[in-house]
């Protein structure tokens, strides 16, 4: 079966789109010229001669220019019905661009000879169109002609009679004819056409169905429509939706200042990881041992004064604030105790009985409780004269981590033999639990506030974790590999999450939220390892010591608006109420 060829409208010396169309193409614009009618004995198909057949040879070479006729250059470009130049007879009738104004054409017999007919029995539609922009009513007539499948016989001619579907093409090639005599370039006209016969209807169908073609479908649509959204689109979600994750809760999105308030130089600070040498007390004031020397700092007044100065042969190994705030314990590198009114600036009494150097200290009450670098661990009475009421055995190296539980009922300690044990303060021969499963020296100790019963531990730089442990049942409830050597440990009274300090390598401090475990923020802290660190009494504000030997203090826990305080009260009234309950002998 031959296949026509297809030419687009091609451009006219006087700048307008030609008349003549492709086999099968739509021309821009209806034309307002009146219809002719065709002979009713006439084939739609049939050509004038028999050598002008556009069956015969190209299809292109009947679409080609008259030689025999020249367009004036001020010409309308309207062709009539009684055109010079030859008209395609495709089934289609003579029709004309508009352009500036109506042209006066003779009349010619020939081009009313070739004209079609029209059907008198069908409806007209009137709608209007956009020159540019092809619709399906239209233009569905045309592509039935060019997708009917013409039934041509031997001699490349069309069947018109007793053959099966001669009548659906004459009724499909009717319905093109109807569609293109009523084209025009004028926009504020209204187009007609003629509605489809029954039979190109059906057959419109069964081409469409076996094509899997939907005919209502958009003609310049390349790719099918975007699935519709299952759910309604509520733009609200989005402007009041928080800068963070919807998974991070109000507390995370609080601000935390990674500078410093404050800068203080700590000449001569020793660069020893097991040793404790910072401490907060409850009456706001900081004391820190540099070499030889225990200084105090006020926070309140911004003050720093020297409280001692060992012998030559010794040096500072430890310091402690009693709970009141009023006396400090000061560890030496001979294993001597001693214990200093700060008010005062005197020595009220020293305490002997290790022989290596003392290097953590922890008060309950009036029990001060010392870990040597033997292992040993002596709990002084510092009331009576023979302070040493209890050794702790449980150590085989230097113990370096010390910690009492808020009510006195427990007593954590770490050691460099990497065990934690776990002591009951009414039972103290033994230890109630002892922990291996840190690979390092545990120094970092901290109990929660909230929660008695959970104990956090922080190993050294070979292990780099933190191990959450229930004190009731022994279980380990919890880890987090931090990456670096956890120095120190210390639990926010205002929110739930504890801040570690590292040394190697990342010499930063690390807020964690619990028992999430997430890490909300790292502050690089210091230029070297951060060696201790201790909370203010209000739980805002936390030191920290480093081997940089600079002392910065950080608010990282602002208190929540609204919170009460009771630390200044304790803190102004706890030295009075220490000196009515003992006396230090």
């Amino acid at each position: 079966m031959a296949t026509a060829a297809v030419s687009t409208p091609v451009k006219s010396h006087t700048g307008l789109f030609s008349s003549r169309t492709a086999g099968g193409r739509m021309p821009l614009t209806p034309s307002p010229r009146q219809r002719t009618s065709t002979a009713v004995d006439s084939s739609p198909f049939t050509p004038d001669k028999q050598s002008k057949s556009i069956y015969n040879g190209n299809l292109a070479s009947h679409f080609a220019r008259s030689s025999t006729h020249r367009d004036s250059p001020k010409s309308n470009i309207a062709r009539g019905v009684s055109t010079p130049r030859k008209a395609l007879e495709l089934g289609v009738s003579d029709f004309a661009l508009t352009g500036t104004g109506l042209a006066k054409t003779p009349s010619s017999a020939k081009s009313k000879k070739g004209s079609l007919r029209h059907k008198a029995n069908k409806t007209t539609l009137t709608y209007a169109a956009d020159r540019f922009i092809p619709n399906r009513g239209a233009s569905s007539a045309i592509a039935n002609v060019g997708s009917s499948k013409l039934d041509f016989g031997e001699n490349k001619r069309p069947k018109s009679n007793g053959n099966e579907g001669s009548s659906v093409l004459a009724s499909a090639t009717d319905d093109a004819i109807s569609a293109l005599e009523g084209l025009s370039l004028n926009d504020d006209e209204t187009t007609s056409y003629s509605r489809p016969s029954p039979n190109t209807v059906a057959y419109q169908d069964s081409l469409a169905n076996a094509c899997g073609v939907n005919l209502n479908t958009r003609i310049l649509q390349f790719k099918p429509a975007p699935p519709e959204s299952s759910k309604p689109i509520d733009l609200r979600q989005q402007y009041n939706r928080p800068l963070k994750p919807a998974n991070s809760s109000a507390q995370l999105r609080r601000r935390i200042a990674t500078a410093p308030e404050r800068v203080l130089d700590a000449p001569g600070l020793i660069d020893d990881y097991y040793l404790n040498l910072l401490d907060w007390s409850s009456g706001n004031q900081v004391a820190i041992g540099l070499e030889r020397n225990v200084y105090v700092w006020s926070a309140d007044e911004g003050n720093v004064s020297c409280l001692l100065e060992t012998s030559p042969d010794t040096y500072i190994s430890s310091v402690k604030w009693s709970g009141d705030g009023a006396y400090v314990g000061v560890g030496l590198g001979t294993g001597e105790v001693q214990i200093w009114d700060v008010a005062e600036g005197i020595k009220v009494r020293s305490m002997f009985g290790h022989d290596t150097r003392v290097g953590v200290m922890g008060w309950n009450k009036h029990i001060l409780s010392t870990g040597a670098r033997s292992g040993l661990v002596f709990n002084h009475d510092v009331r009576i004269a023979e302070h040493k009421v209890a050794e702790l055995v449980s150590h085989t190296s230097e113990v370096c981590g010390l910690e009492w539980r808020s009510d006195g009922a427990q007593l954590a300690t770490g050691g460099n033999d990497n065990l934690v044990s776990i002591w009951d303060a009414r039972s103290l021969a033994v230890p109630k639990f002892t922990k291996t499963n840190h690979k390092a020296a545990v120094k970092a100790l901290a109990w929660c506030p909230w929660n008695m019963n959970l104990l956090a531990t922080g190993g050294g730089s070979y292990d780099r974790h933190i191990h959450f442990w229930n004190s009731t049942s022994g279980a380990r409830v919890n880890s987090i590999d931090t990456g670096s050597q956890v120095t120190s440990l210390r639990w926010s009274p205002h929110y739930r999450e504890i801040v570690s300090s590292s040394g190697f390598p990342d010499n930063s401090l690390s807020i964690w939220s619990y028992p999430t475990l997430v890490r909300n923020v790292e502050i690089p802290a210091h230029e070297s390892r951060v060696l201790h660190s201790c909370l203010s009494p209000d739980g805002q504000m936390l030191a920290t010591a480093a081997a940089d030997e600079s002392l910065k203090f950080w608010k990282i826990f602002e208190k929540k608006a609204g919170a009460s305080s009771s630390s200044s009260s304790s803190g102004s009234s706890g030295k009075g109420e220490m000196t009515k309950q003992m006396s230090i002998r």
